[in-house]
């Protein structure tokens, strides 16, 4: 009777669980507004917190640097505006005489007059650009890791004629943070705080996103935390630990764009050259369960140079370092996911805890103030950019300019409702995927005992939670298991965008010796095509019109459901499973500009692109 009354219980619990349905909500945990002292000086003067959730929501706006109306073709259900924390609101408040002064004495007053009349000088014609250039590193390299932040500034020479920025960033930040508020619409559409922490040693991008749930009542109480506070990601986590414990704010933070991170982001030591411990994966881990795997700078996922085998690795690629000037770009192991989530499982075997088990996102990193990451209505990384003829305008410089850049990408999160909580818990327990800016809807789930014809029901949902694991789970072998699990997978096209080609599984596992491997399996696809011996796909064909930049929906399918076991599973192995998806081609914002500009192709990147969309993975634990 009472094994019955236990058996009864145990039934109504998975029940509750499992009817707990979730919707995928999409949105952009990465834009930044005037606030942000690069986005300023690039020409976004006007584009403020409020202007970017206008847009996120569907409303039409006036671009802060064309002045036309503007508005997004699909509008998001969540947004982070995420200006820089270093300098915040400086550059627009020099600009418009607001900026709050202390007394630097006769002669520093006198100097930062100076100083502050030849940047609004360089701002009113067009060439702020120069002064954001110094903020940028001129050291081209890490020299040795014993130090490498020994000085942890913002490289700037004439910092100094500021002063005291902190009551000046506190009024940009109360008033990012009341807006937000008052454009958080529980149900409808959330506002979530948050600013970026720019660490750039010596030009390493290390740049972290940080997002709260809380509202302004918990936002006041502190001031952003910057790299001109400290540019290790460690003094950021103990910050954010103790303002947690004297506010109660909660917080997560998000590594971006490890593509341009010369091997640090994801490394085999601490940014400190320090080994890789338990204490600090799990440290890791706490503060930064996701990271963003693409972006306006480029897609993150891996390169050719490390997954051979893969023919679609190379994915708006972005071969340019931040700084100006200095080596030329090399990629690193270090710098990508799917190599990291393999050190991770070589990590946890040495250690015991895993520093790179992350679930993946996609955000734009905008610096107009409008998320734009549509192709057909993308609005560039710079204010400026929007206008196609202004697409060279960087040059030699920086080495990149817009015509390198990405119409990407999109955060999306399976939660219960369209609420801050919500969100940050699917954030937390990494039940996130990224796309490349369509809306694709994608499900994974994973189990040994999911009923037959699951892949096909109505309740595809309720059935894999209630039999597996979701996205960015465990999947911890039952004892006496031996048999490999199944994946249910349903991926969605965007109705409104292109239809899919296929759908893959990519696993990554370390064998008994301890050496690292992964394969890309093609498990959905569409047309009748068919695998050839090697597992290879032909590829689905192409309908863009390359003289008129318009595509057909005559070529791949709507929809993939399907139930998937993998056929060299080994129950031995720690491994990881990821989802990708790949659109049908479609043309590519490039290909658009050099349209509307009569030139014969565009003077960068490809005119056509296979927009995806990968989940975060699920790991295989063995008992």
């Amino acid at each position: 009777m009472k094994l019955l009354f236990v058996l009864v219980l145990l039934t109504i619990s998975i029940s509750a669980s499992a009817s707990e349905h979730k919707n995928v909500y999409f949105g952009d945990t990465h834009l930044h507004t005037s606030y942000s002292f690069d986005a300023f000086l690039n020409n976004n003067h006007t584009a403020d917190p409020d202007t970017a959730y206008r847009w996120a929501k569907g409303q039409p706006v006036i671009h802060p640097y064309n002045r036309t109306r503007v508005q997004i073709k699909t509008p998001l259900d969540f947004l982070v505006v995420s200006d820089h924390a270093e300098m915040l609101g400086v550059m627009r408040a020099v600009h418009e005489g607001s900026f709050v002064e202390e007394d630097l004495g006769w002669y520093g007053n006198i100097k930062r007059r100076y100083s502050f009349w030849r940047m609004n000088k360089a701002i009113d014609s067009g060439t702020g650009l120069q002064f954001f250039r110094q903020f940028l590193p001129q050291n081209p390299t890490l020299e040795g890791r014993t130090d490498p932040v020994k000085h942890p500034s913002n490289n700037i020479s004439d910092l100094a004629i500021f002063g005291d920025t902190s009551k000046t960033s506190t009024l940009a930040w109360h008033d990012i943070v009341e807006t937000a508020d008052r454009h958080n619409d529980p149900g409808n559409f959330s506002a979530l705080l948050g600013w970026e922490w720019s660490s750039i040693p010596m030009g390493v991008n290390l740049h972290r996103i940080v997002l709260s749930p809380d509202g302004a009542d918990k936002g006041k109480q502190f001031l952003p935390y910057g790299s001109d506070k400290s540019q290790y990601p460690e003094d950021l986590w103990d910050w954010l630990e103790t303002t947690q414990q004297r506010t109660g704010a909660r917080f997560l933070a998000i590594p971006h764009n490890s593509n341009i991170s010369k091997g640090y982001m994801f490394d085999n030591t601490t940014l400190k050259g320090e080994p890789i411990t338990a204490e600090y994966s799990r440290r890791r881990m706490k503060w930064e369960p996701v990271v963003e795997v693409t972006q306006i700078k480029g897609d993150s996922e891996t390169r050719s140079d490390f997954s051979p085998d893969d023919e679609f690795a190379d994915f708006e690629n972005y071969d340019f370092n931040i700084q100006v000037g200095g080596t030329p770009y090399k990629a690193r192991a270090g710098d990508f996911v799917r190599p990291a989530l393999k050190k991770g499982l070589s990590i946890e075997r040495k250690v015991g805890v895993n520093p790179y088990k992350f679930g993946l996102i996609g955000s734009t990193d905008s610096h107009s103030g409008l998320a734009s990451a549509e192709e057909l209505n993308f609005m560039g990384k710079m204010a400026t950019d929007s206008i196609p003829e202004n697409k060279t305008r960087l040059g030699s410089g920086l080495g990149s300019n817009g015509w390198n850049m990405s119409a990407s990408g999109i955060a999306a999160v399976w939660a219960t409702e369209n609420t801050r909580d919500a969100i940050f818990e699917a954030f937390k327990r990494k039940e996130v995927y990224a796309t490349s800016g369509p809306r694709i809807r994608l499900q994974v789930f994973a189990g040994w005992s999911f009923p037959k014809n699951a892949e096909i029901s109505e309740d595809f949902s309720r059935i894999g939670h209630s039999f597996g694991v979701p996205m960015g789970g465990d999947l911890i072998s039952p004892r006496e298991q031996n048999s490999p699990p199944s994946f249910l997978l349903r991926a969605v096209k965007d109705p409104l965008d292109a239809n899919l080609d296929r759908l893959q599984v990519i696993k990554g596992w370390i064998d008994g010796s301890g050496r690292e491997h992964e394969k890309v399996y093609n498990v959905a696809w569409s047309d009748n095509r068919a695998l050839d011996s090697e597992g290879n796909l032909p590829k689905v064909g192409n309908t863009v019109d390359l003289s008129s930049g318009q595509f057909t929906n005559t070529i791949g399918q709507s929809e993939f459901s399907l139930k998937w076991t993998d056929p060299d599973f080994n129950p031995q192995y720690q491994a990881f499973y990821y989802v990708r998806v790949l659109q049908i081609p479609t043309p590519r914002n490039g290909l658009l500009d050099s349209l509307a500009l009569q030139l014969d192709s565009p003077p960068r990147g490809p005119k056509t692109i296979q927009e995806r969309a990968y989940s975060s993975p699920i790991w295989y634990q063995p008992q």
